[in-house]
């Protein structure tokens, strides 16, 4: 009677922990179907993949000129702002460029170096404006990412998804397969020891 119980006990155990391995095995691919819709198509869309040393020659900020989003947006993303304009001059070709926040500062705004956030008031964008303008103006010289084929003549400051942002969204689902599926084949060597005990 004893030995029923612990067998079906056994049994029940097995069952949840394959349930488990099967249930991150599920949600990893699912996590994996998300990054691939999201994170990838803009980084395999994003032109600016070398990086360059970029030098300041001036950066204005346009307080009587007011910038708005790019046409076609929701009209709740649609709000004035100060627009800063910070040109560079490009090492590796020696040009004059505009400088970008990131790849979606350009999509938004091109006439501006900087778009702030929707949720920030008029006082606070000024003031952030006005502080990233002269911490340009401080330090003239930072590394920038530009376009080796061309195809864009700006450059920008940072990248929304560089290569070790890419790898780090890929790992907690590359984490959580990996564990599904070793329970699952720690669940399978469990029940094959079970069938061979049982069967000598």
């Amino acid at each position: 009677m004893l030995g029923k119980k612990l067998v079906t006990a056994q049994k029940r155990g097995e069952t949840r922990a394959l349930c488990l391995g099967l249930g991150m095995v599920a949600c990893s691919m699912m996590m994996y179907f998300f990054i691939g819709i999201t994170i990838v198509p803009f980084y395999t869309k994003s032109v600016w993949t070398t990086q360059t040393v970029c030098k300041v020659l001036r950066a204005n900020i346009k307080d009587k000129v007011l910038c708005q989003n790019s046409e076609g947006s929701e009209d709740e993303d649609i709000f004035p702002y100060p627009c800063l304009q910070v040109w560079v001059n490009l090492t590796a070709s020696g040009q004059e460029v505009m400088l970008y926040h990131t790849e979606d500062t350009l999509e938004r705004n091109p006439k501006c170096s900087y778009v702030p956030g929707t949720s920030e008031n008029s006082k606070e964008v000024k003031a952030r404006i006005e502080t990233i303008a002269n911490n340009f103006r401080k330090y003239q010289t930072f590394p920038c990412y530009y376009d080796p084929g061309g195809m864009q003549t700006n450059v920008i400051l940072s990248r929304l998804y560089p290569p070790k942002g890419l790898l780090f969204a890929f790992l907690w689902p590359t984490l959580m397969f990996t564990g599904g599926c070793l329970i699952i084949v720690l669940v399978k060597i469990s029940q094959y020891v079970s069938v061979l005990s049982a069967w000598q």
